[in-house]
């Protein structure tokens, strides 16, 4: 029966290529990688002459069948990479990996570097528990909610976040959650690798002040065990239409304000008899300055 090895390379450094890493790339029939074009440097470093053949994101699917049904076929071992990290880890894998174990395919794992894993151990956040979530939503909504949803589970969080966006991700935290904890680590293993560790806000000043924060990959760990739910404490406390009055005047827009309050779990009718009268409120308002003036 032939075997399935998920092979770590590294995420920057090429040091932190293991020899048993290159010894089974070497052996395997064929190597299925993320970006052959990526990998192909990654092999002439090493000497590595072993075929490849694309495996990702959008192939993947309709791919793993036929890896499997060619290694059954041919008796070969093969092994997959991405383009950085641990395969199948926030990368293509996890399909090709199912496949081969549901039809008897040996797996095995030839761990290596995780970026994940890597800022973990440096960010100094009690992570003896801990929920990775890949990469967070991108529409401001569903980010919202996927924040309110990591901090109802109170547990220490970790996830990617793209160069071109992670400034702004760090603003949406500190406005939602400011008594937020965060260790952010950007171009792990790399020559100009950078942590930060802090108060969300005191992060967020160091990284509005670098020039080359839109650069590298980052990774971030939330402590979330300060962070009180606030969601529920304002449900008790104050209506729906105090709390959109609120985000009203703390600056957003009453789009986002409500969003935000959906995010929280408030129901989407409430939301708009809340809109219609705080609406109404801000017009009689405006008009009794007017009368006034």
């Amino acid at each position: 029966m032939p075997t399935l090895y998920v092979v770590a390379t590294p995420i920057g450094n090429l040091g932190d290529m293991s020899k048993r890493a290159v010894e089974t790339l070497k052996s395997v029939s064929r190597v299925y990688a993320e970006d052959t074009r990526n990998s192909s440097r990654l092999m002439v470093s090493f000497d590595i002459h072993t075929p490849m053949s694309s495996l990702h994101l959008f192939n993947e699917a309709e791919k793993s069948a036929l890896v499997v049904d060619k290694m059954l076929e041919s008796g070969e071992d093969a092994a997959i990479i991405t383009d950085a990290g641990t395969p199948a880890v926030s990368d293509p894998g996890f399909m090709l990996v199912r496949e081969a174990a549901s039809r008897g395919v040996s797996v095995i794992a030839i761990p290596g570097c995780c970026a994940a894993a890597a800022a973990v151990s440096v960010s100094g956040i009690d992570s003896r528990e801990f929920q990775f979530y890949g990469f967070l939503p991108r529409k401001n909504g569903e980010l919202r909610q996927k924040l309110w949803e990591m901090r109802k589970r109170g547990e220490t969080a970790v996830f990617y976040e793209s160069p071109l966006r992670v400034v702004e991700l760090m603003r949406v935290m500190e406005k939602e959650m400011p008594e937020l904890r965060v260790s952010v680590s950007c171009d792990l293993t790399k020559l100009h690798e950078l942590t930060l560790r802090g108060s969300v806000s005191d992060v967020l000043k160091a990284m509005e002040a670098n020039p080359k924060a839109n650069k590298g990959e980052y990774c971030l760990v939330l402590d979330l065990s300060g962070v009180p739910d606030k969601a529920a404490e304002n449900t008790e406390t104050a209506s729906v239409e105090a709390l959109l009055l609120e985000r009203l005047l703390s600056g957003d827009d009453m789009r986002s304000a409500m969003e935000a309050l959906k995010a929280q779990g408030h129901r989407k009718n409430r939301l708009y008899e809340a809109k219609l009268a705080v609406e109404a409120f801000i017009d009689k308002y405006n008009k009794n300055l007017e009368d006034n003036s």
